[in-house]
């Protein structure tokens, strides 16, 4: 009977070994790395607006739009010329980025909220 119990200490030893090696080995875990930071100009979404609402890039520039309004879901949805190239999907956290290549005015909203509306003008 003492093998027995010394047999099922062991057992229980090495699943809590294993268990242990699972959990730091987790720790380190490329998936979970910290975002990279952003470079290049930001448009916050929060306050049920887009802000700054209107800013001036050079073509070639990435604009990031961070995503923070106390869990109320946005999106950026082009407007006319540019509703075929800047549409990023509802969230309520998170960031969308686009390059923009050419120059011209790209106006934007929040296809959940209307009165949320933004504008960025590209210069060469």
């Amino acid at each position: 009977m003492r093998v027995r119990g010394t047999s099922w200490i062991a057992g229980v030893a090495l699943a809590a070994s294993i268990s242990m090696t699972a959990v730091v080995s987790g720790c380190s875990s490329p998936a979970e790395e910290a975002p990279e930071a952003t470079t290049g100009p930001v448009v916050q979404v929060a306050n049920m607006a887009y802000e700054p609402s209107t800013m001036t890039v050079r073509a070639g520039d990435t604009v990031t739009w961070n995503f923070d309004d106390r869990g109320v879901t946005h999106d950026v949805v082009g407007v006319g010329a540019a509703k075929s190239v800047l549409r990023s999907r509802l969230m309520q956290t998170g960031t969308f980025t686009y390059t923009f290549t050419e120059p011209g005015t790209y106006e934007y909203t929040c296809s959940l909220h209307p009165d949320m509306t933004g504008t960025v003008v590209v210069t060469p």
